[in-house]
């Protein structure tokens, strides 16, 4: 047993000195593959200054063919967009809505009204041509008593959106009453303020310097998704005073009030309410002898929109 240990352990050492042996003949006499001897080179006297690329030859290199390159093109069989059998329109196939003409009626007040006068009824709307950035507008808004109207206005307007929130306003507009018809030109804006205000001012410029300003505020309170309170203010200011339309200088009428409607669907809800009429300043002198500045009007409408 110990012999045989020997004699492996012999063997081990003779194997590990003849592996080192051919291993150092290897690092000092590299062949080549055809079995010439391999030279050494010395790369610390190489100087890659002395190496010209340009005179390296590259005429040993096969150019690429581009003729079997795949064309792009060829799965048409030479077919065009707008020729051949299987041609299409060359107009577009897709516009957006922001694109489109649109028609709409917003018919905002269509109420009756019980006032001191008598019974009455007043309508306020428009209807519109355009899309979302521009519009022609012709809205009025229109009071009548006992059949006869009292006053009323007429706007034909050019509307651009000049914000998310804002149009910008410009056109002409007539105002008509019992006695006298007056036209001016007009510019407002119309938009939704902070806190969801709705706003809607015009100034309108008429002959001889004559000017008049109109404001409407309003807001829409959601008591549920269907019932909907709306406070509302109109204020009316003039310039001069005009007798024949029964406007005084000054400040002349405001009127505040509120509806409650519901909204059985979006374009149709019906509504009741109340408002309140106060005339100021020269207005109110003008007002027939013996009638009240202030007035209680109660309202029972319907407003809808297609």
């Amino acid at each position: 047993m110990n012999n045989a240990i020997i004699t492996l352990g012999i063997v081990a050492a003779l194997a590990l000195s003849l592996n080192g042996e051919v291993a150092a003949q290897d690092n000092d006499h590299q062949m080549h593959p055809t079995g010439d001897e391999v030279p050494e080179v010395n790369h610390e006297e190489m100087s890659h200054e002395e190496m010209s690329h340009d005179a390296m030859d590259h005429s040993g290199m096969t150019e690429m063919d581009t003729d079997s390159l795949r064309d792009p093109h060829a799965y048409s069989g030479g077919y065009e967009r707008a020729s051949g059998p299987y041609s299409l329109p060359s107009q577009r196939q897709v516009v957006l809505a922001d694109e489109a003409t649109f028609v709409g009626v917003w018919m905002d007040r269509f109420e009756l009204v019980d006032h001191e006068d008598g019974e009455g009824a007043e309508m306020e709307g428009y209807a519109w041509l355009g899309n979302s950035y521009r519009r022609i507008l012709l809205q009025a808004q229109i009071e009548t008593v006992e059949g006869e109207v009292e006053e009323g206005e007429v706007d034909l307007l050019y509307s651009r959106a000049v914000s998310p929130f804002w149009d910008i306003r410009a056109g002409l507009h007539r105002s008509f009453g019992e006695n006298a018809d007056r036209d001016w030109a007009t510019i407002g804006f119309k938009g939704l303020a902070p806190y969801w205000f709705e706003v809607d001012a015009a100034l309108h410029l008429g002959d001889n310097g004559r000017t008049a300003f109109d404001l409407e505020v309003e807001y829409e309170l959601l008591l549920t998704q269907r019932l909907v309170l709306q406070p509302r203010i109109d204020i009316k200011a003039f310039s001069e005073t005009d007798i024949e339309l029964g406007r005084g200088s000054g400040l002349s009428t405001i009127k505040a009030g509120a509806r409650l409607r519901y909204e059985f669907d979006r374009q149709f809800a019906p509504y009741l309410g109340v408002e309140r009429v106060k005339l100021f300043g020269e207005t109110a002198d003008l007002r027939q002898l013996g009638s009240s500045r202030t007035e209680t009007h109660w309202v029972l409408g319907l407003r809808f929109w297609y």
